[in-house]
């Protein structure tokens, strides 16, 4: 079990993935590890931050990337928007982190009961600002299926609108997606 330090470095996208996959099975047995070290992590994060991995991920409060991946202050670098859209102010964000910050690995999670999703099945009329998300959301919405699969459909896109930005390919950034289940708190990764 690998766990990452405040200020340790971490340049394999592999070992950064299994980190958060390791965090996510101490999350579902409720072996967390202990946060009490956050005074000395910190005092070394003012000197700077080495986030191993991005997280693109929904605005959602029930959606917590540094509790169900087990993270510390420090660790990931996180995203949030309604419906993880990756949209030009998202997307220059990862290429922030993954430029500057040197991490390695970026994550699309998607979640169960999704209300953006939801809102753009629906075909309602939005305000400008809110239909902004919907118009990103729409191609998954598009490809059909279920609210699951529409979800899993939007995290598969924005994957691959993120694999095609020119720094992320320039760097050769690992890019993958997750579907975090409410109930279950189990990520599985897409």
């Amino acid at each position: 079990m690998k766990i990452h330090q405040a200020a340790e470095f971490i340049d394999d996208a592999n070992v950064a993935l299994q980190i958060l996959k390791e965090g996510n099975e101490r999350f579902l047995k409720g072996e967390l590890i202990n946060k009490v070290v956050f005074n000395k992590d910190r005092e070394v994060l003012c000197s700077g931050q080495k986030p191993f991995a991005v997280i693109l991920t929904c605005s959602d409060s029930r959606v917590a990337p540094e509790i169900f991946f087990d993270q510390k202050l420090g660790d990931i670098f996180i995203i949030r928007n309604a419906g993880n859209i990756a949209d030009m102010t998202a997307l220059g964000s990862i290429e922030y982190a993954i430029e500057h910050l040197k991490s390695k690995l970026v994550v699309v999670c998607g979640h169960a009961k999704c209300g953006a999703i939801t809102a753009a099945c629906s075909g309602a009329e939005f305000s400008p600002n809110v239909q902004h998300i919907i118009n990103h959301i729409k191609p998954a919405v598009e490809k059909g299926g279920f609210l699951d699969e529409i979800i899993c459909n939007n995290v598969e896109i924005m994957v691959e609108q993120i694999k095609a930005d020119v720094i992320v390919r320039h760097l050769g950034t690992m890019v993958t997606g997750a579907y975090f289940d409410l109930h279950s708190g189990a990520v599985k990764w897409l």
